[in-house]
């Protein structure tokens, strides 16, 4: 049995997930980080094999249909991001590894690992925030921003699946009780 652990971050787009989730992988607590398979193209300078696994949808059908995921999901239609099993496993038997996948793969990957795995829901204090936020970003459509926005109402209702729901209001707290948060799941 691989011996090391998994903490998920699932989150609404624009919730600061990204920003925390870098933030502990710069704490020392030798994380390595897992690579997700999408259907999307690469944005700016998003590499294969190192932001995410890049497929084709017909690419990633394949792999569904051989089963080689611990967990996909359609996010948005055609748009496919998923868990490459040969991945996980693999990367378990050297180190803990932190994920940053939808709110759908993120139950699904708690219940395949169960215990092994602390399920962390991010959120924005507010959907007025989380557009204020996306607009900021300046790479995305309004169309898409209203099409996020309306996922991301959905996607809160999944934080009651969550071993814990951080609220990113203020960064420097929401630092420090992810980094608390996630050491005492270490030391167990």
């Amino acid at each position: 049995m691989a011996k090391g652990k998994l903490v998920i971050f699932s989150a609404p787009s624009g919730s600061g997930k990204s920003t925390l989730v870098n933030f502990l992988m710069q704490q020392g607590l030798s994380f390595g980080f897992s690579v997700s398979a999408t259907s999307r193209p690469p944005r700016g300078a998003e590499r294969d094999g190192v932001e995410y696994f890049f497929f084709t949808e017909k690419e990633f059908r394949k792999k569904i249909a051989a089963n080689e995921f611990v967990e996909y999901e359609e996010v948005y239609p055609g748009r496919f991001y998923g868990t490459l099993k040969s991945q996980v496993e693999a990367q378990l038997e050297r180190q803990n590894i932190l994920f940053d996948v939808d709110v759908v793969g993120g139950c699904n990957l708690k219940k395949y690992y169960a215990d092994r795995a602390l399920f962390i829901f991010v959120q924005a204090p507010s959907i007025e925030v989380l557009r204020q936020r996306l607009v900021g970003r300046g790479d995305t459509s309004p169309e898409e921003i209203e099409k996020r926005l309306s996922k991301a109402a959905e996607e809160m209702t999944y934080a009651r699946y969550a071993d814990t729901v951080i609220i990113n209001d203020k960064l420097d707290e929401a630092k420090e009780r992810l980094l608390i948060v996630v050491k005492d799941f270490l030391a167990k």
